[in-house]
């Protein structure tokens, strides 16, 4: 599915559960149910989560800083020679990588920075670093849509959010959202492999991504969806 079905769905979904289960609808769980609505993608790099977190224009900074730098190393490195000229030529390659490439690399970095310098924000630094290297390492619709995933992510927020007031409500949102995610792409004709390295897959086959009945299919979702956001927070009141 696309990004956008599975904000609206697995949120609303989720806070729908919430609702219906009296459990505290807060905005923290609100906030944590879209983030993990969209989490399960951060494995690809042009997925909504990355492209607003890493936009392009953040790239091109990134790719003129890169030619500027072994510029810089290869004019000023001199007494170093040849070893300016390998390292110029290295970060110059680097910044001609596509932007799905660069985008995995920027992860990387972010999530190594936040495991080393992040100290006073643990153990949400510790949680989101690890989120980032890992997933700037595996391969889309791979271990981030497994139930490894799901329940390491609701391990994480369950420990992140112990000693906070209504903690209950930010690891159940975060956990059930991430989880519709999966069951969602098991709508789809490729599925997902909940069990890796097991190569059996889920998938019901009831569309195809970004083909017209794929549209047909997650637009009729997303009305079902905010059919039950009214019925739960306003008709049932």
């Amino acid at each position: 599915m696309m990004g956008r079905a599975h904000l609206v769905i697995s949120t609303g979904v989720t806070l729908s559960v919430m609702g219906l289960t009296e459990i505290p609808v807060t905005l923290p769980a609100a906030a944590v149910a879209v983030v993990s609505s969209l989490l399960p993608d951060i494995d690809e790099p042009n997925s909504i989560l990355v492209r607003t977190a890493i936009p392009t224009g953040l790239l091109r900074v990134l790719q003129l800083a890169l030619i500027a730098g072994a510029i810089f190393i290869y004019f000023y490195g001199q007494d170093y020679a040849p070893w300016n000229l390998a390292l110029a030529g290295l970060i110059a390659v680097v910044s001609f990588l596509p932007g799905r490439t660069l985008r995995h690399i920027v992860m990387f970095m972010i999530g190594l920075g936040l495991l080393q310098f992040g100290h006073s924000f643990s153990p949400w630094n510790i949680i989101a670093g690890s989120v980032l290297m890992i997933s700037s390492l595996v391969s889309h619709r791979g271990l981030t849509h497994s139930l490894y995933a799901v329940a390491g992510w609701t391990f994480l927020l369950y420990f992140g959010a112990e000693g906070i007031a209504e903690g209950v409500s930010i690891w159940v949102a975060g956990g059930l959202s991430y989880g519709l995610h999966l069951a969602a792409d098991m709508l789809t004709n490729r599925g997902i492999r909940p069990l890796p390295p097991l190569k059996f897959r889920i998938k019901f086959k009831l569309m195809s991504t970004g083909s017209k009945w794929g549209k047909t299919v997650e637009n009729m979702c997303m009305v079902l969806t905010l059919i039950l956001l009214w019925y739960v927070f306003i008709a049932s009141k």
